[in-house]
């Protein structure tokens, strides 16, 4: 596989999950969410609780693609490692730049650190320096290291509630009012994007870059065990540590990244073998510039006040016939189709935004 070769299959699921984040992101009413539209309140596992460790299952996918042809060839490893560094820090720096536009506009009482995009940042420099300075094998060792280790430090902290456990306890020591939950009189703070259960989340992207490896070799068959084997270990951990997103548990790192593996097999054989359309790609191929333009979109709606004008002026007839969980889903429906006009046009014209 030549270094400069894409597959559809990845670029079709790296765009579906953007489009996910998308969806969930706008429900034209928090108050009537569509139901599978909606994170787990604490412990267990929605479908939308797959799509953000599913991107970074195909971060991990897209960076064995990316640096393993260049590996195999012995290309020099440090301007590789500058150029994992600096997207990686332009990663952050947007996310950090999208929500002091929300702070300033949305007139949020305060500035958040963690988020998304800075998740992804992390993510992306830490197995981008293990794909390029750690052998395959030796990469597994640190995978499943990490995911002992993480879940001992869960384990270790005690209680794993949402105000007790110990990555609640950290990120409030460590972030204060800077976290997405914060209560001053309390001291209790919470952010499910914090530093602690990053642990887990790079756990996830480094699984995707052992599927990366597999996928890029046409190993299908080791691709499909890996998803089988994982996603059975998840749901046994989680009868001893539960499946939980905002912590981003152990198990929930080998439920859902089991889960990815087999949905990746399953995409490269439809997509890449059989030929079926790459539903998807168009936004995969402009996942960041997607996600932020969507971002500040939806920020300048608020911002503004012009959300809720839109909402009830577009959507209230719909109401009487689908009721308001319809008319919310059917909200977050149009905001993507019409995103998914714009990632279409730039890639019709060839306009790929890279951050």
């Amino acid at each position: 596989m030549s270094a400069n070769q894409r597959f559809a299959s990845v670029d079709a699921l790296r765009g579906l999950s953007v489009a996910a984040m998308l969806l969930v992101n706008n429900p034209g009413d928090w108050g009537h969410v569509y139901a599978p539209l909606q994170h787990a309140a604490w412990h267990g596992c929605t479908p939308t609780d797959l799509i953000f460790p599913f991107f970074l299952f195909i971060v991990g996918v897209s960076l064995a693609l990316a640096l393993g042809p260049r590996i195999d060839a012995n290309a020099p490893r440090a301007p590789m490692a500058k150029t994992v560094w600096v997207r990686a820090l332009r990663i952050i720096a947007l996310g950090l730049v999208l929500h002091a536009l929300s702070w300033w506009l949305m007139n949020k009482p305060e500035f958040r650190i963690p988020g998304v995009l800075q998740r992804i940042g992390l993510c992306f420099a830490f197995t981008g320096l293990v794909a390029l300075y750690l052998k395959p094998r030796v990469q597994m060792v640190l995978l499943v290291l990490l995911l002992a280790a993480y879940a001992a430090l869960l384990a270790w902290g005690g209680s794993l509630d949402k105000v007790g456990n110990l990555a609640s306890r950290w990120d409030a020591a460590l972030l204060g009012r800077f976290a997405y939950e914060w209560v001053a009189a309390t001291g209790i703070g919470h952010d499910p994007e914090g530093l602690v259960s990053t642990l887990g989340a790079l756990a996830t992207t480094l699984l995707g870059l052992q599927a990366g490896h597999f996928l890029r070799r046409g190993q299908l068959q080791n691709l499909l065990i890996l998803g089988l084997f994982a996603a059975g270990a998840g749901l046994l951990w989680a009868e001893f540590q539960p499946l939980n997103k905002q912590l981003w548990t152990s198990s929930f790192v080998l439920w859902t990244g089991g889960l990815a593996a087999l949905t990746l097999a399953l995409a490269h054989q439809l997509i890449d073998k059989s030929g079926w359309p790459a539903l998807g790609r168009s936004f995969g191929v402009n996942a960041i510039a997607a996600y932020a333009g969507a971002w500040m979109c939806t920020v300048l709606l608020e911002g503004f006040g012009l959300m809720r004008p839109l909402y009830a002026a577009g959507f209230a007839w719909l109401s009487p016939l689908v009721g308001p969980f319809g008319q919310s889903l059917a909200f977050a429906l149009a905001f993507v189709a019409v995103w998914a006009v714009i990632v279409d046009q730039l890639d019709r014209r060839r306009i790929y935004i890279k951050v």
